[in-house]
């Protein structure tokens, strides 16, 4: 069960164009946000995407329409084509910029320096024009679109900057007595459109673990039909279909397999190295590599509804939403260019009413800090600080500190076999003092047999019948116990928290929990699990069970222990079977014979003592309790329910996953803080340092760009070292 299905709500992820900073992703989402039937948006500058959480009567062109006001656009194309699109243009500017840039600069630093060249003033008027006003045509059409729209973005502070010092250049052309600063203008675009390829660049190598898993995605099948294998595109394949799957192939799509034997490589979507031996009525799944032998498959799940596209599709998610820290930098993004503006024409102003008593105090700091204009003109010396406090200014390192950090954290989430569903879990997972584990299926494989029995062959073969219908773990093993025909099961019911009932035959079964345990002391005690067999009311014999623990289960619990966690089981089962496997695996605490309410319950009384609470399990009876969680984790091999009500989906491995997502969780939001802080300190200082004449507009652009790409290689650090 889907969360559409659940809620009635329906998510849109759109693909947003145009945008350059944290101002114009915020400008989108509040557009988003007012569409009546929306509930939630959120725009990602890092991955330039939307995620909006709706009504099922909003539609995509309304969508559209409230991007499309802010000036921004939306796309259908892949987001690769979009990638190299955008890389070949960003290409294609560098070079024009740096062509025209590097001469005219060495030319200015030689006229600066004594050799006056008679035409370089009308050469620097147009090499410069040609640069800030073609090249760079993209940050004025940016800035444009935010001021018609009336908000304003990175782009209104470069195009302000680089147009204001060609402006001086045309004035000095003219005969007005001003410095010329059109050389400037060209290198504020020159660098901020290089620091653009090196961010994108950078931007892109942080996803690269979603790109790996959109390429694992087979583009045809070799389908079944009629007897006749034919090649289809993958798109064709439908639900039922059979497909081939050879030695050395991809497989193309999730299914169940009819026929075959063969080694599966799944490491690109588990995790795990090594291949896993898959026989008939062994599930396969779309992306991984078949290894030795042929297999045939039949289709299981397609399209949205398969795995890859499912895992894919909740990474995305992951990235596009917000955090808690995050409601501070958009706080401070959204008045930052207003406030920024105002600050340098102030400094500018100020410095050319004041300029005759400030200019000897700073002109005193030359031999220090040699790019301190040399100039008597009070216009000149405005227009120059005017230039370098509109281009530091930038709040790009501020909108993608948080970003670039969540889509290299899921990232490597994604890549170490975890899916982080809600981003919000980044920040609350470094809380947690709790751990509670559901037994069957979490802590053990959750692949329990049958190792003993008593019952005659009918009773055996009329309790399978009506275990068959369940999707417990428990009934499943007892479903496979018996090998031959079985009849017909009738009024089947669950009874939650004891077991099943039906009728075979017109006789009446009861397969449950037994009413008193002390017969079974010497099974319970082994940590196996006992399941009673009763007929019409009488006992007919009983089901010993074992369900082997996970390997990783208690080195996962010693490693909690480290961490300063307190690790609890919670379970349905016996207190003795509980007891036997809490003692393999190292718990101490152990709640044991709960019903689901019940797990909520013990979940609740450890929050009412101000703890952080983190649920792992996997089944239906786990939803209730990984829902009221603060951090509930799913094991990816339960029910469905139970993976749509977790904010964790652990897509291989066991309990041992847990100590991964807390050091992920912990690593990235710790970056998450040092990028915030940079940004914060890097304005801070800077703004005032350009107010007060000290910095030149060349240098504050480079240290911008600089800030920018200081904060992406930050994030790029969670991808590395031990974690």
């Amino acid at each position: 069960m889907d969360d559409r299905k659940r809620t009635g709500k329906e998510k849109t992820t759109l693909r947003i164009t145009g945008m350059t900073c944290a101002a114009c992703s915020g400008a989108v989402e509040r557009s988003l946000r007012k569409v009546e039937g929306v509930d939630f948006a959120a725009v990602n500058l890092a991955t330039g995407t939307a995620l909006v959480v709706h009504g099922p009567n909003v539609g995509g062109d309304e969508l559209r329409e409230a991007v499309e006001r802010t000036g921004y656009g939306v796309t259908d194309d892949k987001p690769e084509e979009v990638e190299r699109t955008r890389y070949l243009e960003s290409r294609r500017n560098l070079f024009q910029a740096l062509v025209v840039t590097v001469p005219l600069a060495m030319l200015m630093i030689l006229h600066m320096v004594g050799f006056h060249l008679p035409w370089f003033p009308w050469l620097e008027l147009f090499a410069s024009g040609f640069v800030v006003f073609y090249v760079g045509r993209g940050s004025i059409r940016g800035a444009w679109i935010a001021v018609t729209h009336f908000h304003t973005n990175m782009d209104t502070l470069i195009s302000i900057g680089a147009s204001s010092a060609w402006l001086t250049t045309l004035l000095h052309v003219l005969g007005v007595p001003i410095s010329s600063f059109g050389s400037i203008g060209a290198m504020i675009i020159a660098l901020h459109i290089s620091g653009r390829f090196i961010e994108s660049s950078l931007r892109d190598k942080a996803a690269k673990e979603i790109r790996n898993l959109l390429t694992l995605r087979a583009s045809e099948a070799r389908a079944i039909i009629d007897g006749t294998e034919i090649r289809v595109p993958i798109e064709a394949v439908s639900m039922g279909m059979t497909v081939k799957v050879g030695p050395g192939d991809r497989v193309p799509v999730d299914g169940d397999i009819l026929s075959g034997r063969s080694s599966v490589d799944e490491s690109m979507i588990t995790g795990e190295p090594i291949p896993v031996l898959k026989e008939k009525g062994d599930p396969v799944t779309g992306g991984s590599s078949n290894l030795t032998g042929e297999l045939t498959v039949t289709v299981t799940r397609t399209g949205e509804d398969a795995f890859l596209s499912r895992m894919v599709s909740l990474v995305q998610e992951a990235q596009g939403s917000k955090i808690p820290i995050q409601a501070l930098a958009d706080a401070v993004t959204r008045v930052f260019v207003p406030v920024v503006t105002i600050l340098a024409l102030s400094a500018g102003l100020a410095w050319y009413v004041y300029f005759e008593q400030l200019y000897p105090v700073v002109s005193s700091f030359r031999d220090l800090i040699p790019w301190v204009l040399d100039t008597e003109s009070a216009v000149s010396f405005s227009v120059f600080v005017f230039v370098a406090t509109m281009v530091i200014a930038c709040p790009c390192a501020l909108g993608l500190a948080t970003p670039m950090a969540l889509v290299a954290g899921t990232g490597l989430a994604s890549k170490r076999g975890l899916l982080i569903r809600n981003a919000e879990a980044i920040q609350t997972t470094k809380d947690i003092a709790v751990v509670l584990m559901d037994k069957t299926g979490t802590l053990t494989e959750g692949k329990p047999s049958v190792v003993f029995h008593d019952l005659s062959s009918g009773d055996l073969a009329a309790a399978a019948a009506i275990e068959r219908s369940s999707g417990h773990p428990l009934a499943k093993a007892i479903a496979a116990s018996s090998t031959g025909h079985l009849p017909e099961a009738g009024e089947v019911e669950e009874i939650a928290g004891r077991g099943v009932r039906g009728v075979v035959g017109g006789v009446s079964y009861e397969i449950g929990k037994p009413g008193s345990y002390e017969p079974y002391r010497k099974y319970l005690e082994r940590g196996k699990t006992v399941v009673e067999v009763n007929r019409e009311g009488s006992p007919a014999g009983f089901f010993v069970i074992e369900d082997r623990v996970r390997e990783d289960s208690r080195a996962a619990v010693e490693g909690m222990k480290e961490m300063g966690l307190l690790p609890v089981m919670l379970t349905g089962d016996n207190e003795s079977t509980a007891r036997a496997v809490a003692a393999e695996v190292g718990i101490n605490e152990v709640h044991a014979g709960v019903r689901p309410e019940e797990k909520l319950d013990i979940l609740r009384s450890y929050q009412a003592r101000g703890k952080k609470v983190l649920m792992v399990g996997d089944g239906i009876n786990d939803a209730a309790a990984l829902k009221g969680a603060d951090i509930g984790m799913a094991i990816g091999s339960g029910m469905d329910l139970a993976i749509d009500s977790a904010d964790v989906v652990v897509i291989s491995g066991g309990v041992s996953r847990v100590l991964e997502c807390i050091r992920i969780s912990g690593r990235t939001f710790s970056v998450i803080g040092q990028n915030l802080f940079l940004a914060f300190l890097y304005n801070v200082i800077a703004i005032p340092v350009a107010m007060a004449g000290f910095l030149h507009p060349a240098i504050a652009e480079a240290a911008m760009a600089l800030s920018s790409i200081s904060v992406v290689l930050n994030s790029l650090t969670i991808r590395k070292g031990d974690i």
